[in-house]
């Protein structure tokens, strides 16, 4: 029986400062396959030092149209997806391995470590962030718009949820790498916004970037990850804010007036404010260890609302 090829597809863009350390943990794999968007740095020089499959495909500012190019390269039965600033850690290349050799599947969802200002986020709705990201050649195709999941055919497995198997991803080092990706990525999800029909919207404009907050920041216990929970949780609803505001500047910042005064904008800022509400009696009820207290609590709560 011929043994199955894993081939490593990477898309690049200026990553001369992750590419090597990505590059070092892909020794079990059968193939490397690069394919570069106009990089300016020395990323493609440092690519052919570990593979002599390196392509070129045109800038477009997200890596989602050039994925599918990147895959029509590779030439193994099973194609790992990662990208410059993630790792495999060897007990995650070891479990790929196996669901190789077993044939368990034929798309896997792997759990993704998100390290964003040096800390892993373990709540925020970042981990544990699945991703298809381990398949069978054929069985997965990328759509071109930005942050979609792809389209699947077969039969598809998670991952555990534990450290141990889920791919490290140095996220955001820094506040103006994410402010640089908030730019690029906001002017394509306005691009989509607009090539679906869509119009400004006041209500949106206030609406989505609160939801957002809360969120993460509460829904998805984004306080348990401390000043980088709330951090990044206000980041999030600031992008989202960006674009709807991009939506207004392509419609040529058409004048809103007396927008304290509308009906639209006090009754969204009073269910905005009782939600925010809930969510901190909510919090206060997780975190009190009191069965009494947790109980006044959640009358408390019920009758601010």
């Amino acid at each position: 029986m011929i043994k199955p090829k894993i081939s490593a597809v990477i898309n690049t863009w200026n990553e001369e400062k992750n590419l090597a350390e990505c590059l070092d943990t892909l020794d079990f794999v059968d193939e490397i396959i690069v394919v570069d968007m106009a990089s300016t740095d020395d990323t493609k020089k440092i690519a052919k030092q570990y593979t002599d499959k390196v392509y070129d495909h045109p800038y477009v500012g997200y890596v989602e149209p050039a994925r599918n190019f990147a895959l029509s390269k590779a030439s193994g039965n099973w194609v790992l997806i990662i990208d410059a600033d993630e790792r495999i850690p060897r007990t995650l290349a070891s479990k790929l391995v196996d669901i190789v050799t077993n044939d368990e599947a034929d798309f896997v969802r792997v759990p993704r470590k998100n390290l964003v200002f040096g800390q892993w986020l373990k709540y925020s709705r970042w981990w544990p962030d699945y991703n298809i990201r381990f398949f069978k050649k054929g069985y997965v195709e990328w759509q071109d718009a930005i942050h979609r999941p792809p389209i699947t055919t077969g039969q598809g497995i998670n991952l555990d949820a534990d450290p141990k198997y889920a791919l490290i991803h140095h996220h955001y080092r820094t506040l103006d790498e994410y402010l640089e990706r908030l730019i690029r990525y906001s002017n394509q999800q306005v691009k989509e916004l607009l090539a679906e029909g869509y119009k400004f919207s006041l209500s949106d404009l206030i609406s989505k970037p609160i939801g957002e907050f809360l969120s993460r920041f509460f829904a998805g216990e984004g306080y348990k990850d401390g000043l980088h929970g709330l951090t990044l949780s206000v980041l999030q609803a600031f992008s989202t804010f960006v674009v709807y505001l991009k939506v207004w500047q392509e419609e040529g910042f058409t004048p809103q007036k007396d927008v304290l005064t509308t009906p639209v904008f006090q009754k969204l800022i009073g269910s905005k404010f009782r939600e925010l509400k809930y969510w901190l009696y909510t919090v206060k009820i997780h975190l009190s260890g009191k069965k009494s207290e947790r109980f006044a609590l959640k009358i408390k709560r019920k009758l601010n609302l």
